[in-house]
């Protein structure tokens, strides 16, 4: 059966997390009077890069919810574990106003999203919250180019578990096999969809290469060519 709708990922595929993340976070630090703690600029925005990751799985894996992930991080970023809630949740949202003012989509998205648009439905699902991923995508002005929104806070689950991508076909209520998933993680995003029998497809920005098992695009811009192509999208390495 032909492909019928597109699910999409959103941090580091539509919209360039990384670049906000990163200018939003020096920014942060500046105005915190926090950089002299550090040898280099680098050097925090690792440290904070590390501190992300660490809770960002331990939500992930439902050890915490949502808004504790961001107080972890907080906590463990600035090396001060009993910081109260309210403390941290006001540095956190100081940060957030740097970061959002750094906001901006990828140039190939809204281009692609056009193209695609009359032979494609398409959804969101991220390993994030509704409320989050809701307002980034207002602001960015696509949330009415997506007819579902779900994410991990709300789902109770996180890709790559087959349960997180059932439930964006259920939404659709199109059988897996109908749906193709765009991610920019290979085996979050990609190996995850292939395994719960969706057709994925790891959008490999960086060029990273290697992954011969998967179906890999390195640009938004060759996406359609790939699902119209069909047929499964053919041999993995014909785009690795």
């Amino acid at each position: 059966m032909p492909i019928r709708a597109v699910v999409w990922d959103i941090d580091d595929t539509i919209f360039d997390y990384a670049s906000a993340d990163t200018a939003g976070m020096r920014d942060h630090l500046t105005v915190e009077g926090l950089l002299d703690g550090y040898g280099t600029v680098e050097q925090a925005l690792d440290r904070w890069r590390e501190t992300t990751e660490l809770h960002w799985a331990r939500f992930a894996a439902g050890e915490v919810d949502f808004e504790e992930q961001r107080r972890e991080r907080v906590r463990g970023f600035l090396g001060t574990p009993l910081m109260s809630d309210e403390a941290a949740d006001e540095w956190f949202l100081r940060y957030v106003a740097h970061y959002e003012a750094a906001w901006k989509l990828f140039p190939d998205t809204v281009p692609v999203l056009d193209v695609l648009a009359a032979d494609y439905r398409h959804a969101v699902l991220s390993n994030s919250s509704v409320r989050n991923q809701d307002r980034k995508l207002r602001i960015l002005g696509v949330r009415d180019r997506f007819e579902v929104l779900l994410c991990a806070a709300e789902l109770g689950f996180s890709k790559p578990a087959a349960e997180a991508f059932h439930a964006a076909c259920d939404a659709l209520a199109l059988p897996p096999h109908e749906v193709a998933y765009v991610g920019d993680q290979p085996d979050i995003d990609a190996r995850g969809a292939d395994a719960a029998g969706l057709a994925g497809i790891w959008l490999d920005r960086g060029g990273l290469g290697g992954r011969p098992e998967l179906v890999r695009i390195t640009g938004l811009e060759q996406l359609p060519g790939l699902l119209r192509g069909d047929t499964r999208f053919g041999a993995p390495s014909t785009f690795g």
